[in-house]
């Protein structure tokens, strides 16, 4: 499972606050606690409308003198994201694009001729489709814009899109379906996700994360922006992947338990 913690965002209350006051070491602290919990890649958002890119630069220049973690560069604006690649030490994420606007006219030819990988919404200028079948045909059209730069699959992070279980009861099973068909296309593509919004205006919202991050492993898929610092769900992700075969003699699962990375679920 390949983790993009998720701490480091201004979207966030506590993370927008350190980042207004420029308070450095709090963002040190998000930096080095998720590293140490082993995150694939660290998100880097500012959430801010003025002066974005200074304000993502000065983040990351703090996030990398303090870890050596991959970052996730997370702008709505492509702009700022292609803007912000030189300013990091190495090949990362980028988050995101999608058919909305030109975030793929933007972001495709930047990062083509690279080891970056990016975060592709299937979105797309009306917003979120409702079907299972829409939603393929805006994988189809990403795919073939991907193909004309040269972008492979394995480069490649889809997000098949997470609707709120409250107002569509049927979420979990379009994203699982959604999942299943891409990997069948596309094997070594990856499938990531965030989680909070399958949960949005239900009580006990983690019981409902967790059970989900389940259903979509099972789906295929093979990454999730999530906080790595939450010992439940760090347990419940190691516990999926090895059930499904993807940790060998649960290697991971039991190095991860000696490590202290995870404990027992809590009601």
């Amino acid at each position: 499972m390949i983790i993009i913690g998720e701490k480091i965002n201004g979207s966030i209350p506590s993370a927008g606050k350190a980042i207004a006051e420029r308070n450095e070491e709090w963002i040190r602290h998000l930096a080095r606690i998720q590293e140490d919990a082993n995150a694939d890649y660290l998100d880097c958002c500012a959430s801010v409308n003025v002066n974005e890119l200074e304000t993502m630069k000065w983040m990351l220049d703090i996030m990398q003198d303090e870890t050596s973690t991959k970052i996730c560069v997370d702008s709505p604006d492509p702009k700022v994201c292609v803007d912000a690649l030189p300013f990091c030490k190495k090949p990362g994420l980028v988050n995101s694009v999608s058919l909305e606007g030109d975030k793929i006219d933007v972001i495709f030819p930047a990062i083509a001729d690279t080891k970056w990988n990016v975060v592709a919404l299937l979105s797309g200028e009306q917003g979120i489709p409702s079907s299972v079948e829409e939603r393929m045909v805006n994988f189809d059209k990403l795919m073939e814009q991907a193909a004309k730069y040269g972008i492979a699959a394995n480069r490649i992070f889809v997000d098949p899109l997470v609707e709120g279980l409250a107002t569509n009861q049927e979420s979990l099973l379009t994203f699982a379906a959604v999942c299943r068909e891409i990997k069948a296309k596309f094997p070594q593509i990856h499938i990531t996700s965030g989680l909070s919004n399958i949960s949005f205006g239900l009580p006990v919202r983690k019981m409902l994360n967790m059970a989900f991050m389940t259903l979509a492993m099972q789906a295929g898929m093979d990454s999730a922006i999530v906080d790595p610092t939450n010992r439940d769900m760090m347990g419940i992700i190691y516990a999926t992947d090895a059930l499904l075969g993807n940790d060998d003699f649960c290697v991971e699962y039991i190095s991860a338990y000696r490590d202290n990375l995870f404990g027992p679920v809590k009601a």
